[in-house]
């Protein structure tokens, strides 16, 4: 798959969504598949795992691409990837990762690269999740994110700061927080 095609996928997955259910496993044939998408006003992020040519023993990397919405159409303004975890589609329990949340991988793109002089720059961030088991939604700031069954999730942002993220359990309860602007400490314990 080339960049033009995976340009014209994250476009799709913007105007439909995700697939229901989410996939949990690459279908025969197919390179990538859609983890998540996360939209904040006119900025969005699409994740996917991707896995070259499909080719099994080939290590699978987690691909971020932010959008930014200008006249109603959304506009590529690239991408970053990383490795992906061990069983990337394997959901994990609290006790297996350390804490409830884990962010394992982040980007940035400046949205005004057009602009005439270097200061003054405005940028998208994103930050990629993996969320344990225990988890049912994750809170950013006053949105609420469903968790998918493979435990990924990706929040976009544009602010200067980086927003503080809280993992509830089904019952609204908070089981963790993670502060995106600071690296990540090990979990607290909760009594």
């Amino acid at each position: 798959m080339n960049d033009h095609e995976v340009y014209e996928e994250c476009l799709r997955l913007l105007r439909d969504g995700l697939p229901d259910p989410a996939p949990d496993a690459l279908a025969e044939g197919r390179e990538f598949v859609p983890l998540c998408i996360d939209k904040e006003g006119d900025v969005a992020v699409v994740t996917f795992l991707h896995q070259w040519d499909g080719a099994p023993g080939t290590a699978p990397f987690i691909e971020g691409w932010t959008f930014h919405r200008r006249d109603g159409e959304w506009m590529g303004l690239g991408g970053a990837g990383g490795a992906a975890p061990d069983e990337p589609l394997t959901r994990r329990s609290s006790g297996e990762m350390g804490r409830y949340l884990q962010k394992y991988g982040s980007g940035r793109t400046v949205r005004n690269a057009n602009r005439l002089l270097p200061w003054g720059a405005k940028w998208v961030n994103e930050a990629r999740l993996r969320v344990s088991a225990e988890v049912a939604r994750i809170r950013v700031g006053k949105r609420l994110l469903d968790v998918p069954v493979h435990g990924h999730v990706v929040v976009v942002w544009s602010a200067r700061r980086g927003p503080v993220v809280e993992a509830l359990a089904p019952d609204g309860a908070v089981l963790d927080e993670l502060d995106l602007d600071r690296p990540p400490v090990a979990a607290r314990p909760r009594g």
